[in-house]
């Protein structure tokens, strides 16, 4: 559960900076439809939306005595160990984009196993 844990938070953290420059990139291509710079933005507020909830749900499974407290002060990149990388500028986008969705589907995976070997009477 740590583990599953502490992977889901590290992916997540791992997307901030190079959403960001994502963003950025897409904002400076004019050239492309406004709804494109809204789908990044929306993509960027997800993962940071997401990031909190996992963050608060590892707070609850602390709390319960689910998990151990081990996990606590991961919450920033520094804690994580995450490099600053300027690896989103050197991608193409549509690479950009496959690695972002290989890896949202890490993450989708990976909680729904966390929710299983928490509560498995739900049928897991």
């Amino acid at each position: 559960r740590e583990e599953l844990t502490y992977l889901i938070l590290k992916l997540l953290q791992a997307w901030k900076e190079p959403l960001s420059h994502f963003n950025q990139h897409i904002e400076h291509h004019r050239e492309l439809p406004d709804d494109s710079l809204s789908k990044a933005q929306q993509i960027s507020k997800m993962v940071r939306e997401l990031e909190t909830g996992v963050e608060k749900v590892t707070e609850k499974m602390q709390a319960m005595g689910i998990i151990s407290n081990s996990l606590h002060g991961m919450a920033s990149s520094e804690a994580a160990g995450l490099p600053a990388s300027n690896e989103a500028n050197m991608m193409s986008d549509s690479d950009f984009i496959h690695c972002f969705r290989r890896d949202s589907n890490k993450v989708q995976s990976y909680l729904k196993v966390l929710k299983c070997r928490i509560m498995p009477e739900n049928s897991c």
